[in-house]
C-alpha cells in the first residue's frame, strides 16, 4: 500500500497528464460509450429522414451560396487564443438539412444554438428569410498549420456522412466519408447522414482535439470517435460502431471520394488544353500478403467496379502521386497540391475486398472515384459491427511504401507507329522510381513479370533505365480477347528479388483510345 503523500503525488501526476491530452475538458460521465448507446437505441426505431431547410435555401445557386460568409471574429473559442477554432457552415445548395452540434466542456455537454448574425449574406433580403432557429449544415475546424496567429481551415464536417482534409501544404480536393451504402449498385445508393456531433474542447494549446458524431441512415446507425491531429500529413484516428437497420448488399468502411477527369493514361477531351485534370490519380492497396498494388484511375464509358480480394488488409487509399505544376498548368485549381489519402485498419479487418468505383463524367465538377474496404460475409439486419482505423492525409508518400512506385502510366494503341504492329493491341508503357531501384547501375538486369487477366495476351514486355528521368520503364504490348477489357498484372524483379510494387491495368473494351 502506498503512503499517503506517494498517493498524493500519482494523483497529481495523472491530473496533469489528463490536462495535457486532446480531450482536455471532457465533462463527467459522456464520451463515446454514450454516442454508442443512442446509436444502438436509434437502430431499433423506424428510420426518420432528417428535415429539410426551407425550399428557397435549398434552390440557392452556387454563387449566392458562396456569397454567404461566416464571421471568422464569431469561430468558435478564438476569444481564448485556442490553436483550435471552429466555423460553421450554413444550410442550402447542397446541404439540405441541418445537424445538431454540441460542445463539451468540463461544466457539461451544451448545445450550440444557431445564431444567424454568424453570417454575411449577399443581400438584406436573403437574411431577413433566415429562420432564427435555422441550424447549421456542418463545420470547419482551422490549426495554425502555417504559423502562429494563422488559421488554416483543415478539416470540414458538412454533408451526409462527408469530411474532407488536408496536410500541410495542400489545397482541398478529396474526401472522406464515415460511411457508404450500395455504392455503385443499380439499387441505389443510400446516403446515411451525420445527424449530431459533440466538439470537445480541448486546450488552447493543444496538437490534437477530439470529436463524436452519430450516424443514421435508412439501413445503418453509427457511433464515430475521431482524434484529430492537423500537421504534415495531417493524421485522424477513427473508432467505429455500427447497428444495422435491414441487410445491406455492399457496405464501404472508411470511404474516399475523388475525382478523376483525364491523366497522363487517357486522350485528353476535345477542346482541353490542360495536360490533366484530376484529384488522385491512382488507388494504392497493401493486401495481407505483404503485396502493394497500384491501380491507376480511369474515366470509364460506362460506370465500372472492380474487387481486390484482401485478407487482413493493411492499407489502401487514393493518391496524387503526380504533384508537379506542369503536369495541370492549371493556376486556379492547383491540382499539383490535391491531398492523398491513406487509410490504415487497426487489428485484424479479415476477409473482404477493397472495391473501386469508377463513375463516367463530363468535366471536373464530379466525384467519379470511389473507394472503400467491403467485409467478405453479407451483411444482415440486426448486426453490431466495430472498426478502428487511421487516416493520413498529405503528400503521396503517407503510405510509407518500401517498393519502386508507379510514376506515371501511358496507353495507346498498338498498331500505330510509337505503339507497335498488332491491330487490335494496345501499347502500356509504365515508368517506376523509388525503393531499390535508385541504387541499381544503369545496366542492371532488371525484369518485368507481366501476366494477362481475362484473356488478354501478352505479345511482348521489355524494361529499359531512362537516363533522362533516372527511371526504369517497362513498356508492354498486349491484345484482349475479344469482347472484354485489357486486364493486367506487372511489377519489376531482378534475381530472387521483387523491385516494384504490382501495377495493375483494366482497360474496358470499350475505350476513348481505340474506340
Amino acid at each position: 500500500m502506498l503512503p499517503h503523500k506517494a498517493l498524493r503525488i500519482m494523483i497529481g501526476l495523472a491530473l496533469v497528464l489528463g490536462a495535457a491530452s486532446p480531450a482536455l475538458a471532457v465533462a463527467a460521465g459522456f464520451g463515446f460509450d454514450q454516442v454508442v448507446a443512442k446509436a444502438k437505441a436509434l437502430a431499433k426505431q423506424p428510420y426518420q429522414a432528417p428535415h429539410a431547410v426551407p425550399k428557397f435555401l435549398r434552390e440557392l445557386n452556387y454563387s449566392t451560396y458562396q456569397q454567404i460568409r461566416f464571421k471568422p471574429k464569431r469561430a468558435l473559442w478564438r476569444p481564448s487564443g485556442s490553436d483550435f477554432q471552429v466555423m460553421l457552415v450554413p444550410p442550402g445548395l447542397f446541404y439540405k438539412h441541418a445537424v445538431k452540434i454540441n460542445v463539451v466542456d468540463a461544466q457539461g455537454v451544451h448545445a450550440l444554438a444557431f445564431d444567424k448574425s454568424d453570417f454575411d449574406y449577399p443581400s438584406k433580403a436573403l437574411a431577413k428569410k433566415i429562420p432564427a432557429n435555422l441550424g447549421y449544415a456542418g463545420f470547419k475546424l482551422t490549426y495554425p498549420l502555417d504559423g502562429t496567429g494563422i488559421a488554416n481551415q483543415f478539416l470540414v464536417f458538412a454533408g451526409a456522412s462527408y469530411f474532407r482534409g488536408v496536410g500541410k501544404g495542400n489545397t482541398f480536393g478529396l474526401s472522406e466519408r464515415g460511411i457508404a451504402v450500395d455504392t455503385g449498385l443499380p439499387i441505389g445508393e443510400q446516403f446515411p447522414n451525420f445527424t449530431e456531433y459533440w466538439l470537445v474542447r480541448p486546450r488552447p494549446d493543444a496538437k490534437a482535439m477530439t470529436l463524436y458524431a452519430l450516424l443514421d441512415g435508412k439501413s445503418v446507425t453509427g457511433a464515430y470517435r475521431f482524434i484529430i491531429r492537423p500537421g504534415a500529413p495531417t493524421r485522424i484516428q477513427v473508432k467505429v460502431e455500427l447497428f444495422t437497420r435491414h441487410s445491406i448488399a455492399q457496405l464501404g468502411i472508411a470511404p474516399l471520394t475523388s475525382m478523376f477527369f483525364y491523366g497522363a493514361n487517357t486522350p485528353r477531351p476535345a477542346g482541353e488544353w490542360r495536360p490533366q485534370v484530376h484529384d488522385s490519380d491512382g488507388l494504392l492497396i497493401h493486401n495481407g500478403t505483404g503485396e502493394w498494388l497500384w491501380r491507376p484511375l480511369i474515366n470509364p464509358r460506362a460506370l465500372k467496379l472492380d474487387y481486390f480480394d484482401t485478407n487482413n488488409v493493411r492499407g489502401f487509399g487514393l493518391l496524387q502521386r503526380v504533384t508537379a505544376f506542369g503536369q495541370y498548368e492549371d493556376a486556379y485549381a492547383l491540382y499539383q497540391s490535391r491531398p492523398s489519402a491513406w487509410v490504415t485498419p487497426d487489428g485484424n479487418w479479415g476477409k473482404g475486398h477493397v472495391v473501386l468505383v469508377e463513375i463516367p463524367t463530363p468535366n471536373e465538377t464530379n466525384d467519379n472515384i470511389v473507394a472503400f474496404w467491403m467485409p467478405g460475409h453479407a451483411v444482415k439486419g440486426g448486426e453490431h459491427l466495430k472498426f478502428a482505423y487511421g487516416i493520413a492525409i498529405g503528400g503521396p508518400r503517407v503510405p510509407h511504401e518500401p517498393m519502386a512506385h508507379t510514376v506515371q502510366t501511358f496507353v495507346g494503341n498498338g498498331d500505330i507507329i510509337g505503339g507497335g504492329d498488332v491491330k487490335g493491341a494496345y501499347r502500356f508503357v509504365v515508368d517506376f522510381s523509388g525503393g531499390s531501384l535508385g541504387k541499381l547501375p544503369v545496366d542492371a538486369k532488371v525484369k518485368g513479370i507481366v501476366t494477362g487477366l481475362d484473356g488478354t495476351d501478352v505479345l511482348e514486355h521489355t524494361v529499359q533505365y531512362l537516363p533522362q528521368t533516372k527511371q526504369w520503364r517497362l513498356s508492354i504490348l498486349a491484345r484482349p480477347a475479344s469482347g472484354k477489357p485489357t486486364a493486367l498484372r506487372a511489377f519489376l524483379h531482378q534475381g530472387k528479388n521483387t523491385l516494384s510494387e504490382t501495377w495493375t491495368y483494366s482497360l474496358p473494351s470499350k475505350n476513348k483510345i481505340g474506340g
